[in-house]
C-alpha cells in the first residue's frame, strides 16, 4: 500500500492515468486524510478523475458521511454538487437537511445538484424547497426540480403548472406530462 505522501503526490500530479489508478485502490479506505483528498478529486480538471472519485466514494463501505456532509460547505461549487449526489447515491438519508440548504446555492449546477439528490432519496422533508425552485432563473434548476416533485410523488398545484408550462422547453413539457399522472 502507498503511504498517504505518496497518494498525496499522485493525486497532485498531472497524470490523469496515475490518478485514476491510484483511486481505484482506494476505495476501501477510511483514513480521514485520504477521504478527504478522493473529496477533492470532485474538483480535478480532468472528468474522467472527478467519475472515478465519485464512483470510489459511492462504492466505500465505510461510514465517511461526516466527511461527505463536511464538503456540502466546500468553496468549490463541484464539491458541493458532486458531495450531495455521493450521499443520495450512498442512500443516506441524514444528509437531507444539509442537502435542502444547498437548494438556494449561489451555483445553478450545486442547486440542481441538490434538487436530483432530494428526488433520489425521496425526501419528502424538502418538498417545499424543491417546490420553490420552480421560480429558479436557471431552466436546469427548475428541470430537476420538477423532476424531484415527480420522484416524490408530489402533486403539482394547477398554479404551479401553468407558472413552469411557460417555460417553452421540450423537456419540461414531457416532466409535466408524467407530473400530471402523478
Amino acid at each position: 500500500m502507498n503511504s498517504i505522501v505518496e497518494i498525496n503526490k499522485i493525486l497532485d500530479s498531472d497524470s490523469k492515468e496515475e490518478k485514476i489508478e491510484i483511486l481505484e485502490s482506494l476505495s476501501d479506505s477510511n483514513d480521514p486524510q485520504i477521504i478527504n483528498k478522493i473529496i477533492s478529486k470532485l474538483d480535478d480538471p480532468e472528468i474522467e478523475v472527478r467519475g472515478e472519485a465519485f464512483s470510489v466514494l459511492v462504492l466505500n463501505k465505510n461510514n465517511i458521511s461526516e466527511f461527505l456532509i463536511k464538503n456540502l460547505n466546500s468553496d468549490s461549487k463541484n464539491i458541493r454538487g458532486y458531495s450531495a449526489l455521493v450521499l443520495a447515491n450512498r442512500k443516506n438519508a441524514e444528509s437531507i437537511s444539509s442537502i435542502i440548504d444547498l437548494t438556494k446555492d449561489s451555483s445553478s449546477m450545486v442547486r440542481s445538484c441538490a434538487l436530483g439528490a432530494l428526488g433520489f432519496l425521496k425526501a419528502n422533508a424538502a418538498s417545499q424547497a424543491i417546490h420553490n425552485c420552480f421560480s429558479d432563473s436557471n431552466l436546469e434548476v427548475k428541470k430537476s426540480a420538477l423532476k424531484a416533485a415527480i420522484d416524490l410523488g408530489d402533486k403539482l398545484p394547477p398554479e404551479e403548472i401553468e407558472k413552469i408550462s411557460e417555460e417553452k422547453d421540450e423537456e419540461i413539457q414531457k416532466l409535466l406530462v408524467l407530473a400530471s399522472q402523478n
